[in-house]
This record gives structure tokens, sequence and C-alpha cells, in this order.
């Protein structure tokens, strides 16, 4: 090493290194915390309704799986045959014509509602329907309101009984 030359002074990289300071954190988990308690209460004080939405869905679902399974075979599932049909190729009358490999519905089994029972299927349905799937709510017994009340594919209009 030559005297004359001075020795190069490296950067302190602690004042080089770049993150978020303490104040910011506290900034970012006090909004997480203000939007925590203006949105979780609403979630958790409506879990059936969380529930019906999903039936509802579910139900959309099935809807879409049956009209496919009508394209392909000229008819719906039978009563007897149930929402299994779109699972798996009956083998009751009226056997399915050109049933899809796979099935319609791109599951193992037909889903559940969302209490854990079995969608109500029937076809055709009582008021001259195609089909009618149902769903007895939270209290698994026909009829109710609220949460209690039923969710079907073919929701009664404005003066029906």
């Amino acid at each position: 090493m030559n005297r004359n030359t001075k020795p190069v002074r490296q950067k302190n990289t602690k004042h080089n290194q770049k993150g978020f300071s303490l104040i910011e954190i506290m900034v970012v988990l006090v909004i997480i915390g203000i939007l925590a308690t203006v949105f979780i209460p609403n979630i958790l004080n409506r879990p059936d309704q969380a529930r019906a939405e999903k039936a509802g869905t579910d139900i959309s679902a099935i809807k879409t799986a049956l009209q496919l399974y009508r394209l392909d075979n000229g008819m719906y599932p039978s009563t007897e045959q149930g929402l299994s049909a779109l699972v798996k190729e009956s083998e009751i009358d009226p056997i399915p014509t050109n049933y899809q490999p796979g099935g319609y519905l791109g599951f193992d089994n037909v889903p559940k509602d969302p209490w854990g029972r079995d969608y109500i299927y029937t076809s055709p349905g009582a008021n001259g329907e195609n089909f009618v799937i149902i769903s007895y709510g939270a209290d698994g017994v026909e009829g109710g309101t609220g949460v209690e009340a039923d969710i079907s594919s073919n929701p009664k209009k404005k003066g029906d009984n």
C-alpha cells in the first residue's frame, strides 16, 4: 500500500438500509384495527345469512349443471334419479343417452346445503316448473321466515301461496 493514498472509507450501511419506521407500522396497525372493528362484527353476527347466500349460489350452480345435462340428454334427471345423476351416470330409467364423462358438477358427490343437509330435488316441479331445488334453511323444516326460510331455485312471486 502506498503511503500517499488515503484509505477508502466505507459507507455506514446502517443508514442506507430502507424499511418502515415504527410510526408507519403503527399507523398501518391502527387502520387494520379500525377496519376489523367495523367489519368483523358484521361478519360474525350473520353466519346464517352467509349460509343462505351460499345455498343460493349452490342452487344456481346446480341449475346450470341441470341445464347442461338437459342439453346433452334431452331431459332433466327424474326425481328418482335425483341430483346424484349430475355426478354419476344414472342406471335408473330414463337412462341418459349422451352423458358427459366426469359428470356435470365437477365433484365426486352432490354438495350438501350449508347446514349439512341434502338439497331436495323434484322434476317436474309442483307448479309446472321443469325442476325445483330446495334447501329448508337453518331449521331444516319446510317453511319459515328469516334465516329459517326455504331457499328455492324457483322463488315464489308476490301473491303466490
